[in-house]
């Protein structure tokens, strides 16, 4: 048995175990449930062994698998976007080796399971409807959660509601979701628009089908109205009525407006703009109210048209007033508020407006027909109210109302009244001149002020049975012509009437009307005069004949003839015949006479005439027959005598009459001269002499000038010719016309000819000018001059500045130069020239360094080539070179460039010692412990430059004086206490104050110290300052006992140091370390002492009580410094100690030792993690202590370590 169990043994151990060949697998997650996903496989040596399969794990959930083949069929549904990668540990076991496992990944591939997903819906969005075209209006996102193409999501619009072909082009949407405005929108069409907006993936299998999701969602987009229309008025046209003197405030009706914009709604204001209209709206409300009392009849019209005005309350998008205006027709009704009235009018023309009247006066004769009316009554009644309140009755009342009656008797409105006789018997001139009646208006509407009265007085008249009657039937009379205004023709020419009263008043009348132009009559005398004294005029007529009527009271007429005869005035100048105008060819005489008539009476001295020539330019050329008018030449004429060009000689005559006052009429006599070729060509000048540039072919040489004293063109014409001489090849002459008779000839070089005036023999030419008239008869009418025409050299070279000229100027600064410093010298190889300098640029350095403009106005460059100083101002500190550009210019320049090449002259400024040292200022405090001060220690550092260069402004430092000024105010002088070196530092001289000798440790008080600073070059320059110098007496000297030896306070007095240091905020400065000489006073076996000062930067110091406070307030290094030894705490001073400073070591120590067993414990761990922060507040107070500030001194002792004071 026991051989077979080892048999045993080494078979199993001989089977090997199986091992499974697969690493991943990968299951689609649109495999639907019982359906294969995949099969687990492993691989065994052992080839008759039967595999079991089996899952576990977490995942395992999802399948489930057939043990002896290993398939795996899907037992819940897969979802990649939940979990795309599933975990499952396969087994597998051969049924003899111990089951093996492995952990298998499934990765679960992506189908096109999901639609995209819209996030954050739902999508609402506001837009103003007057938004840009292309605006991007909202942002849509959708996530397709599937993978590569399946998750590429593109956008469209389904649909636009309201749904309409306009709409739904009116939006677009870009790739990346947003939605794009493509049109324009309106408020007033829509509101708000429902957007569907479609998203679809790229498309992907699914269950073995190509398959593309979508989603679709809306986008809310709400129109924001913006005001950009203006209010319209509702339910128009407005119109109203109201009764006239009706109570203010009354309403009249209501307008009202909307704002168009009906989003916005904003706020109407109403206001009426026409003015002087009597109602008033209501700004708010748009209610129109009586605001004046209303009267109809005051009105210009019963229908009151208002303009009303609505505005909206805030601006439009354009920044402009919202309005608009609609009109309001408002009637006024009537009410019988008035009674009737008479007035003084005739109906056409009566103004209502005027006061009425109650008394009216008119005539008739005796004895009129029945129904005939009163004259001269313009009576007219009116009633203002409207319509049936404008009805009124009238009556007769009075004395002689039986003989009249009233027509009409009724009147609407208004209406004339007239008085007729009812009873002719009763109108009789002879029982009364004058009858009285009363007109009745009655209102019978109006009862409370009803009626009106007019009193009628009426005149009777007398009748009429006489004719007016002249004594001659025909009267002559007879006027001078051209009379003025009112002469009398006639005094009085009167006629008889023998009625009575009007009857018998006679007026007088010329007849026919169209001679009241010329004479009127006066209507009372019958005097007869001139009316128009410019209508009579005997030339035109000489008789007049008028009808005089004479008329009386009744109308009746009789009447006279008038013959009137107009006498001879001499108003009439003589009238020349024709027009007198002769030709004649000079050389000959001239004869003519002079034809006038005058229209005045003949054979009187008005129309006799007579002639004379008058004072002018050609009178005396002439003569006249002063009966006749025959005009005769005294001689031959000459054309050249005459100025006019047109050859015309102008004789003035004057025609006159022998009459009062004489009358004369002028005319001029022309006599044209003609033109004969009689005249010879003459030169002004009978030699000329020009001169001409060589190489200049075809300019201009001169002019030479000629005249022919014939008048005529063709006759004064002139033509230049040059004569065939040496030279005039060269030359060419033109003739020009300068005016009558004048002519030039200009010479010019000949264009084909170049003149070289260096080839020339001789520098001129000699040539003869012919001046001819070819209109000459004779050959030989012409005329010569000589031109003599120099040949002149040409400026074409371009000036050179001399190179030595050109080297460096020097100037010294401070204006210790003055005037000329340098001449520049340029030269020119043409004969001609004029040079002169010009100066272009300055450039100003300090340095290698740009000093901007300072040295621009520092010197002066003449035409003439001296360089002048122009400043006193210059000053080598800012600027030490000037660069001058500069050029020559020759003036005689012709040809070429009239400029030299652009030159610069350097101009180098001296420096002058002439700046004084100046101290920087001192932002330290200097202090010195006497007692640890050696020789050659620095104590303090002043600091000073100097502007100067060279010598001038090298710095020595030197101590002029040293004065100790003690805290009572003593002052004592020191000789050889301190000595200062001086260095040099990038452009800053520094001085080291040093000790010199042993300083006095007893002083208590601080040292002044006289710094001078002096340059190195005369005239020198000196400036002084003095430093403050504070001491520390041994009165501040501590001695700090350690119970520690020597050596451990060596080895420790860094961190000692560092301690103090920290909660002094001073700089300690050790004396000395050494071993404890007595220690009976203090109780303690200290073994070594550290003696040391506590000075602060402002130079004040902490004395023993100070510093035993500031440790003591500070427990964390108090228990450091006890730790490090530390027991006693006390003066420096080697003298026995006083009881108090004794009291106050013994306490120190107490209250050490104290504090030492309560904080040893906690030491131990606060030291350790304190320390580092315990060296940086450390380190931090040394650098405060080195570095802070003195204040100033005030009154009352100093805090340690403070520039603070108090008086305490």
């Amino acid at each position: 048995p026991e051989l077979s169990a080892q048999l045993l043994l080494l078979v199993v151990s001989g089977n090997t175990v199986p091992i499974f060949n697969m690493t991943i697998v990968y299951v689609p997650e649109d495999l639907e449930l019982d359906q294969f996903a995949f099969q687990l496989k492993a691989y065994d040596l052992d080839k008759d062994d039967i595999l079991t399969y089996g899952i576990k794990g977490a995942d395992s959930f999802y399948f489930s698998v057939d043990p002896p083949s290993g398939n795996v069929t899907l037992r819940n549904s897969l979802d990649r976007e939940l979990q795309a990668r599933l975990t499952i540990t396969a087994t597998v076991s051969d049924g003899v080796n111990n089951e093996v496992s492995k952990i298998l990944p499934i990765i679960v591939e992506d189908r096109n399971d999901n639609a995209p997903v819209f996030w954050n819906a739902p999508y609402i969005a506001s837009i103003h409807e007057n938004e840009k075209l292309h605006s991007i209006i909202y942002t849509v996102f959708a996530n397709d959660s599937d993978t590569g193409n399946a998750s590429r999501v593109s956008y469209s619009i389904g649909e636009v509601i309201p749904d309409s072909t306009e709409n739904h082009q009116l939006f677009y949407i870009l790739p990346n979701g947003s939605v794009v405005l493509n049109g324009s929108l309106d408020y007033a069409k829509n509101t708000f628009y429902q957007i569907k907006i479609i998203a679809k993936d790229g498309g992907g299998w699914l269950h073995n089908n190509w398959k593309i999701q979508e989603s679709s969602t809306y986008l809310s987009l709400t129109i924001v109205d913006v005001p950009n229309l203006d209010p319209r008025f509702l339910n128009e046209p407005y119109s109203g009525s109201v009764p006239e003197n009706c109570p203010l405030g009354t309403t009249v009706l209501t307008v009202s407006a909307m704002d168009r914009d009906t989003g916005v709604n904003d706020e109407i204001f109403y206001n009426i703009t026409n003015s002087s209209v009597p109602f008033a709206i209501n700004a708010i409300t748009g209610t129109i109210t009586v605001n004046e009392l209303l009267d109809r009849e005051q009105l210009p019209s019963e229908e009151v048209l208002l303009e009303v005005m609505a505005r909206e309350k805030n601006l439009d998008i354009e920044n402009k007033v919202a309005k608009t205006t609609t009109l309001v027709t408002v009637i006024v009704t009537d009410i019988n508020d008035n009674k009737p009235k008479f007035y003084h009018c005739s109906l056409s023309s009566c103004d209502f407006s005027t006061s009425a009247q109650d008394n009216f006066r008119g005539n008739i004769t005796e004895h009129s027909s029945t129904r005939l009316p009163v004259s001269n009554l313009n009576i007219v009644a009116h009633d203002p109210d409207k319509g049936i309140n404008s009805t009124f009755k009238l009556s007769l009342q009075g004395p002689n109302a039986n003989a009249f009656s009233v027509s009409p008797e009724t009147i609407v409105g208004t209406g004339e009244v007239q008085l007729l006789v009812y009873d002719p018997s009763l109108v009789d001139y002879e029982i009364s001149h004058v009858m009285v009646v009363q007109i009745i208006a009655n209102d019978t509407g109006n009862p409370t002020d009803c009626c009106s009265t007019a009193t009628v007085t009426i005149d009777l008249t007398d009748s009429n049975d006489h004719i007016p009657e002249f004594p001659q039937s025909t009267y002559n009379l007879s006027v001078m012509e051209h009379s003025p205004k009112g002469t009398v023709i006639s005094p009085n020419i009167t006629a008889y009437d023998p009625d009575s009263g009007v009857w018998g008043e006679i007026t007088y009348q010329l007849l026919p009307e169209s001679i009241h132009k010329i004479f009127m009559v006066n209507a009372t005398t019958g005097a007869l005069l001139v009316q128009d004294g410019n209508l009579l005029d005997r030339e035109t007529r000489s008789v007049y004949y008028a009808t005089l009527q004479a008329r009386d009271g009744g109308n009746q007429v009789g009447s006279t003839v008038l013959e009137i005869t107009l006498l001879d005035y001499n108003d009439n100048a003589p009238v020349i015949i024709g027009s007198y105008f002769i030709s004649v060819q000079e050389g000959q005489n001239v004869s003519t006479q002079i034809q006038a008539i005058d229209n005045d009476e003949p054979g009187n001295n008005n129309s006799i005439l007579g002639f004379k020539i008058l004072p002018g330019l050609f009178s005396n050329n002439f003569t006249i027959d002063a009966d006749t008018g025959e005009m005769h030449s005294k001689g031959p004429l000459d054309r050249e005598a005459v100025e006019d060009e047109r050859g015309q000689m102008v004789v003035m005559v004057e025609v006159y009459d022998h009459g009062e006052p004489q009358k004369s009429t002028l005319v001029n006599v022309t006599i044209t001269v003609g033109d004969l070729n009689d005249n010879v060509p003459m030169f002004l000048n009978q030699s000329y002499e020009f001169s001409v540039f060589e190489d200049s072919p075809g300019s201009s040489v001169g002019e030479v000038n000629a005249t022919d004293a014939d008048r005529t063109e063709i006759n004064s014409r002139i033509t230049f010719l040059l004569q065939r001489t040496s030279g005039s090849s060269n030359f060419l002459i033109r003739s020009s016309h300068l005016g009558p008779g004048n002519y030039s000839g200009e010479l010019s070089v000949d264009p084909d000819v170049p003149l070289d005036y260096d080839t020339l023999q001789q520098k001129f030419f000699s040539l003869e000018v012919v001046a001819e008239n070819m209109a000459a008869d004779n050959v030989g009418d012409k005329a010569n001059a000589s031109v003599v025409i120099h040949i002149l050299d040409v400026n074409d070279e371009s000036p050179t500045i001399l190179p030595a000229s050109l080297q460096d100027v020097t100037v010294t600064e401070n204006g210790t130069q003055q005037g000329l410093v340098h001449t520049l010298i340029a030269s020119d190889p043409d004969t001609n020239h004029s040079l002169v300098f010009e100066g272009l640029a300055v450039t100003c350095f300090k340095g290698d360094s740009s000093a901007g403009d300072v040295c621009r106005d520092w010197f002066v460059l003449e035409h003439n080539g001296s360089l002048l100083v122009n400043s006193s101002d210059i000053d080598y500190e800012v600027c030490d070179r000037v660069l001058l550009t500069l050029r020559a210019e020759d003036l005689y320049t012709e040809k070429g460039n009239r400029y030299s090449q652009n030159e610069t002259l350097r101009i180098l400024i001296i420096d002058v010692n002439d700046n004084t040292p100046v101290f920087q200022d001192i932002s330290e405090t200097f202090v010195v412990v006497p007692e640890i001060s050696p020789v050659d220690l620095q104590v303090a550092t002043v600091k000073a430059t100097d502007a100067d260069s060279g010598r001038g402004g090298i710095i020595t430092f030197s101590i002029v004086r040293v004065v100790f000024l003690e805290d009572n105010g003593v002052s004592r002088p020191f000789e050889n206490l301190f000595r200062v070196v001086t260095t040099f530092d990038q452009e800053i001289y520094i001085g080291t104050i040093r000790v010199a000798s042993n300083l006095d440790e007893s002083l208590k008080g601080q040292y002044q110290v006289t710094v001078e600073a002096q340059d190195g070059e005369a005239p020198v320059h000196s400036a002084q300052t003095v430093l403050t110098i504070f001491t520390v007496d041994q009165t501040y000297r501590v001695r700090l006992q350690f119970v520690t030896t020597v050596e451990e306070v060596q080895k420790n007095s860094e961190s000692i140091i560092l301690a103090l240091t920290t909660v002094t905020k001073a700089a300690v400065h050790v004396v000395a370390i050494r071993p404890v000489e007595d220690t009976r006073d203090t109780n303690v076996e200290a073994k070594a002492v550290m003696e040391a000062y506590f000075i602060y930067s402002n130079g004040t110091a902490l004395d023993v009580n100070q510093l035993s406070i500031l440790i003591q307030s500070d427990p964390l290094i108090l228990a450091e410094l006890v730790n490090l030894g530390l027991a006693v705490i006390g003066p420096g001073e080697v003298t026995k100690p006083t009881r108090e400073t004794e009291l106050i070591g013994i306490v120190a120590g107490l209250a050490a030792f104290l504090l030492l067993f309560i904080l040893i414990m906690t030491l131990v761990l606060v030291l350790t993690t304190k320390s580092y922060k315990r060296k940086l507040n450390a380190m931090k107070a040394l650098k405060v202590a080195t570095t802070f500030n003195p204040a100033t001194a005030q009154q009352g002792a100093g805090i340690p370590g403070t520039n603070q004071y108090n008086a305490e």
